[in-house]
């Protein structure tokens, strides 16, 4: 058997609903992989769903942990592949998503990190939106997060230089990875096609706890960037408030 090329973390936590579907996106790809499930102790449907795929796991394990961050740092210190990345259990990648991503890090040995186009797909109809991605440059990250995390692959090398997530984050822990991984190895590449589907439902943190992501992602662009553009300040009202009502409308429809 082939060595592994890629490491994937999958933290979950009462997601059985989903995990399915993001455990087989995983597996459709053609790569070697080795997958490692990160489960905080769900109490659904979860863990059976776990068992049953446990043949084709490099490990998996369910009890309580210390966040989605430090699981996802855990899962992929177990590993051994040169390149690392996570899949919330939430969250997919299209077919070939992650052999797009494996093939952009082969042909640029000098990028830390590879990103891609991903999918926003609304659980409640099912309708699908690009997520907001562009080529990468140092203004266009402080403006807002240019790089959707389900749609990315990260170099091992250049993840463990960096120490990983910074598990003290809960929001923002991928925002902040970008700008350590950029600050550390330069730039990364970005291919211009889709590689991943990130699920927009209301249980997401995202949507439940947006004043707090918002106040986490301006701490992550102060310290890394040394100043907060203007932007945030003028939209940070309407994506905290004037979203939450949307959502609450939309949850009751």
């Amino acid at each position: 058997m082939k060595a592994p090329l890629v490491t994937v973390a999958v933290p979950s936590f009462n997601q059985g609903k989903y995990l399915e579907a993001a455990l087989s996106s995983i597996f459709e790809n053609k790569i070697e992989i080795e997958v490692f499930v990160a489960d905080a102790a769900s109490s659904d449907s979860s863990v059976d769903i776990i068992k049953a795929w446990a043949p084709r796991l490099a490990g998996w394990r369910s009890h309580p942990d210390d966040g989605q961050a430090a699981a996802i740092n855990e899962s992929i210190a177990k590993g051994s592949a040169p390149y690392v990345c996570w899949l919330n259990s939430d969250d997919l990648f299209v077919p070939s998503g992650l052999d797009k991503l494996a093939k952009v890090l082969d042909s640029t040995p000098t990028a830390p990190f590879a990103y891609a186009k991903a999918w926003n797909l609304k659980d409640s109809d099912q309708s699908r939106t690009p997520v907001w991605t562009q080529e990468f440059s140092e203004r266009n990250l402080a403006l807002r997060c240019i790089i959707s995390q389900p749609a990315t692959l990260i170099r091992r090398s250049a993840w463990d230089a960096v120490g990983g997530l910074n598990a003290s984050l809960h929001m923002a822990m991928d925002y902040d990875l970008w700008w350590r991984l950029y600050k550390h190895g330069g730039h990364p590449k970005y291919l211009d096609d889709f590689a991943a589907i990130n699920r927009e439902h209301h249980e997401t943190k995202t949507n439940t706890k947006r004043a707090a992501h918002y106040r986490e992602a301006m701490a992550v662009v102060a310290e890394h960037y040394g100043t907060v553009p203007l932007k945030w300040w003028i939209y940070q009202p309407y994506s905290v408030w004037f979203k939450a009502i949307k959502n609450i409308l939309e949850s009751r429809t």
